[in-house]
């Protein structure tokens, strides 16, 4: 229903309606994305991503409050990478977290792009102070990690019948060829 000038109620059409329920839900949501972009500006938030997730404002609230840890991950090209975990994260967290950094900055970078993570935890792993971290369940703490540690990727072979990490050998290929001459 909707109010004449004169004072008297004109019903509304169904079509009349959802327009205009369109149009406030169009401008509540702009005003939003106008507001959230402002915010995001804000020089105190730029650790904040662009597109956040509520799980990444809730990781950085936790990290603020002292329950989370902020991890630096070199990789193997020397350059570095900040993840943010809960204190108490297993190697699988890290993993997961790893992941989704680095598909986040490829995506901004170069557009889509994939990276096989299976083929990079078969042939790498993580370690902290020269320890390598092993166990997906393993706590990170018990290594030793703390906020603002650094673990780095080494090159490491996980064997295909123990399903566990062997040394890695180079060249497998040339290896055999090697034995025939």
């Amino acid at each position: 229903m909707k109010e004449n000038g004169d004072g008297s109620m004109k019903s509304m059409s169904k079509d009349e309606e959802n327009v205009v329920g369109y149009h406030s839900n169009n401008v509540k949501k702009v005003r939003l994305n106008s507001t959230l972009a402002a915010l995001l500006d804000d020089p105190i938030l730029a650790d904040v991503p662009k597109n956040p997730t509520l799980s990444h404002v809730d990781t950085l609230i936790s990290l603020e409050l002292g329950s989370a840890m902020r991890i630096s991950v070199l990789k193997l090209d020397g350059t570095a990478i900040d993840v943010l975990i809960m204190n108490s994260a297993t190697l699988k967290d890290l993993k997961l977290a790893i992941k989704q950094k680095v598909n986040e900055t490829e995506q901004s970078k170069m557009g889509h792009r994939h990276i096989s993570w299976k083929h990079v935890w078969a042939n790498f792993c993580l370690a902290h102070h020269n320890e390598k971290i092993l166990d997906d369940s393993s706590v990170l703490q018990d290594f030793g990690i703390r906020n603002n540690s650094q673990v780095r990727f080494i090159p490491y072979v996980m064997s295909k019948n123990s399903r566990t990490h062997s040394r890695r050998r180079k060249h497998r290929f040339f290896h055999g060829l090697n034995k025939c001459a």
